[in-house]
């Protein structure tokens, strides 16, 4: 019997094509779990904060509601670490974490219902345990789907999973927004919040269920190598990595100074219901969803540098525009605006670490990103906090009155300056890990997602001369 030419190959070539299905598989799975998280941070994680404003919490613990849970996350992400080089199996490590998720939103919801006294407080204790769960499983997720990747492949499929997280994370906050609507002026509230809750605890079980099928090749004692974070910062980290983490940390503490008290902006000084609040996440989701593929092609061809350089001038002056008006409709474009910006930072600061370090180190590097971009977190949210109780709501100054509903817009534009001075100073300390194409700043700029096809329209449209 004669075989076909696609038999002879298979028969000719097992030991090559095993692997490939293998990394396939791997590479999908890592697209499922992406749309599953997305179901859970837009129906879940994104509401935390409103939860904890309905359990009547103050700025401090909103701000320890955003500082904690990271810092005990990275604990658990530095085990995980230790793991790896004892424990081989790295898919055993993520399915645990991924179930650890998905039970975690039991406490979340049920503790403070039962305690009501202590709700804020149990709220923080749950979301600790739902985010050392998710940092658990982040290095040996990543160092999983990493081996499957080349490196100039990256960047266009962690935009294409991020579109998907953008897309879906989009319907989940639009939906949760119009189910705590329809009891937004009732005393059962809650059941909206264990309604949602319970979806995004659905959602981790389905993601976990879909690693089942993904065979690891590679165990992770073999790939993850001996020595310590301390040996491996001194020797296996350039100093262009460790700028890179100066740069990262004190970005983030910048960033978090405004981030946990935007929803005690607008629910609390803005009086808006659950649904422009929605609305308003899911514009910054659009903002990824239309940008991130090109983000993804301008990172793979031009460098990560690059996105981080361009997006790290832009990323300051955000936080400064709340300053402008309390119109809803302004409002919900500077968070598109935000999405834009900060779909190009994500992608560029997370692919920078892929770039910087060995493949048998990378797990490391993740979980040392993570700490670094925690404590900056963490102390970002808890100065933010201060600044929320001692900055007045009034400033007088030549003449000249400032007076918004709040002094929120100020600890935003503070945010701003520190954002502005963090990349003025570091953006020109640490430079592209890899071989990647140069060209003009002024090219680069026209390069940029949306600029483009904005740039032809309007040429496309604007009336041509007679001659």
């Amino acid at each position: 019997m004669q075989l076909t030419q696609s038999e002879t190959t298979q028969k000719a070539e097992p030991a090559n094509a095993q692997p490939k299905i293998t990394g396939e598989r791997g590479l999908r799975y890592g697209l499922r779990d992406g749309a599953c998280q997305a179901i859970t941070q837009g129906s879940g994680e994104q509401y935390l904060s409103a939860f904890a404003l309905l359990l009547h919490a103050s700025p401090f613990q909103l701000g320890v509601l955003s500082a904690l849970p990271q810092l005990i996350g990275t604990g658990a992400q530095l085990i995980s670490v230790k793991l790896l080089q004892w424990f081989p199996n790295r898919k055993t490590l993520i399915s645990a974490g991924t179930v650890g998720q998905a039970l975690a939103w039991l406490p979340i919801v049920l503790l403070p219902l039962l305690l009501p006294e202590w709700g804020p407080w149990l709220l923080v204790g749950g979301a600790a345990t739902y985010f050392a769960c998710a940092h658990f499983t982040t290095p040996a997720w990543n160092s999983l789907i990493v081996d499957w990747l080349d490196q100039h492949e990256r960047g266009a499929y962690f935009a294409r999973r991020a579109q998907i997280v953008a897309s879906l994370s989009f319907v989940a906050l639009c939906g949760a927004g119009w189910i705590l609507s329809l009891w937004q002026d009732s005393t059962s509230v809650w059941w909206g919040f264990v309604l949602i809750f319970a979806l995004a605890g659905s959602a981790r079980l389905l993601s976990a269920l879909a690693l089942s099928s993904v065979q690891d090749l590679q165990p992770a004692a073999q790939l993850e190598t001996q020595q310590g974070f301390r040996l491996f910062f001194r020797q296996q980290t350039t100093k262009d990595f460790r700028c890179f983490l100066l740069f990262s940390g004190l970005m983030h503490a910048s960033v978090l100074i405004a981030g946990p008290f935007f929803v005690l902006y607008i629910l609390q000084d803005l009086h808006l219901s659950y649904f422009p609040y929605g609305a308003w996440l899911a514009a910054g989701l659009l903002g990824q969803l239309l940008t991130l593929h090109a983000w993804g092609q301008l990172g793979d061809r031009f460098g990560n540098k690059a996105l981080l350089s361009i997006t790290g001038f832009m990323v300051p002056f955000l936080p400064m525009l709340y300053l402008v008006s309390t119109n809803l409709f302004f409002l919900l474009a500077v968070s598109f605006l935000g999405g834009v910006i900060w779909a190009g930072l994500a992608l560029g600061l997370q692919n920078y670490v892929f770039d910087s370090v060995r493949p048998e180190d990378r797990a490391k590097a993740i979980a040392l990103y993570s700490t670094v971009n925690a404590i900056g977190w963490s102390v970002g949210a808890l100065t933010g906090s201060w600044l929320v109780e001692h900055l007045p709501s009034r400033i007088e100054w030549a003449g000249v009155i400032l007076q918004p509903v709040s002094n929120l817009p100020f600890v935003f534009f503070l945010s701003g300056l520190l954002r502005l001075l963090v990349s003025a100073c570091l953006r020109g300390t640490f430079h592209e890990a890899r071989h990647v194409e140069r060209i003009p700043r002024r090219q680069l700029l026209w390069e940029l997602p949306l600029v483009k096809p904005v740039a032809l329209l309007v040429n496309w449209i604007r009336p041509k001369p007679n001659h």
